[in-house]
């Protein structure tokens, strides 16, 4: 057995151990009868039926899955666009671990899967207390027996439309109220003097897991100004709300109980946004579902000063 199986082996043994009485043991979940069937998935919904949250992160279903053998799983990466092995631990209870991932099976056929997606918390874990359902067709079913593509099934239901309509009401009535846009703001320059690049996560095994998270609730854009009047650098949160208009938001930085310097930094960058901001740039809002609302993104904006003949 490889090294990090054992540790997830020993790991799932752990939580078994500490979640009270021994009850008769329970044989473990085998997927045998589904080995090499692709499955793609269709649905991530929380308990309430939702795959978006309060801050409006959707979860989104992304997962093209197939079990190779009784160890190993793959999952499909998009950004090195092939299938990558991950080491497959089973437990009992119908519980399972793979890419990161401790999840229990509800339902398996060779036509869908259902899963729940479980939460470890040190070396327990309640396996009826899942906040979050997958669901998964073969892509046979998809195409022989629904007759229908991926895409499509992906679409979020009237429940997500419902929700989303409400938070962007309140978000474009208070500012304060803004949340995460699944289409991000968009800064395009309309000047060679000033350059705007986002922050691009580049999902990986190693650092993240293949999470780019902190790029859909946090956007962060790297703003350079050219021929600018100073040498200078700020780093502030500013909300833009549906109109495209920025509202300024906070410092990030850490002023080390300094108040005058964070009232000088406040005064300054509140400029540059009020100035070269608003005038070298085109602000195009976030949105979710097709609708415009307010939403808050990170700007480190860097002032550079012509080189002097």
């Amino acid at each position: 057995m490889k090294p990090l199986l054992i540790v997830i082996a020993t790991v799932i043994c752990l939580i078994y151990i500490g979640c009270g009485p021994k009850k008769k043991e329970k044989s473990k979940i085998s997927f045998k009868s589904i080995e090499g069937i692709t499955f793609l998935e269709v649905s991530r919904l929380q308990k309430n039926g939702l795959s978006y949250n309060e801050y409006g992160f959707h979860l989104s279903p992304d997962w093209k899955l197939r079990f190779v053998s009784e160890d190993s799983a793959a999952l499909y990466s998009p950004v090195k666009k092939q299938y990558l092995n991950f080491p497959l631990a089973l437990g009992t209870d119908s519980v399972f671990n793979t890419a990161h991932a401790f999840l229990k099976m509800r339902h398996m056929s060779k036509d869908s899967l259902v899963l729940e997606l479980l939460e470890a918390k040190g070396d327990s874990m309640n396996i009826n207390a899942s906040r979050v359902t997958m669901r998964l067709f073969s892509e046979d079913y998809i195409k022989n027996k629904l007759h229908t593509d991926i895409a499509t099934l992906q679409r979020p239901n009237r429940k997500d439309s419902i929700y989303i309509k409400g938070l962007v009401d309140k978000a474009n009535a208070d500012i304060k109220k803004a949340f995460a846009a699944s289409q991000p703001v968009q800064l395009i320059s309309k000047s060679p003097q000033v350059t705007v690049v986002k922050r691009v996560t580049k999902p990986s095994y190693i650092d993240n897991n293949f999470s780019t998270d902190d790029d859909y609730l946090d956007p962060n854009y790297n703003i350079t100004i050219n021929k600018a009047y100073k040498e200078f650098d700020y780093i502030f949160s500013v909300t833009v709300d549906s109109k495209g208009v920025m509202h300024y938001g906070k410092p990030l930085i850490d002023f080390m109980g300094d108040p005058d310097f964070e009232k000088h930094y406040i005064k300054m960058s509140t400029a540059i946004m009020e100035s070269y901001l608003k005038l070298y740039l085109t602000t195009i809002p976030g949105q979710t579902l097709g609708m415009p609302h307010a939403s808050t993104i990170s700007l480190n904006v860097r002032g550079i000063v012509a080189a002097k003949k």
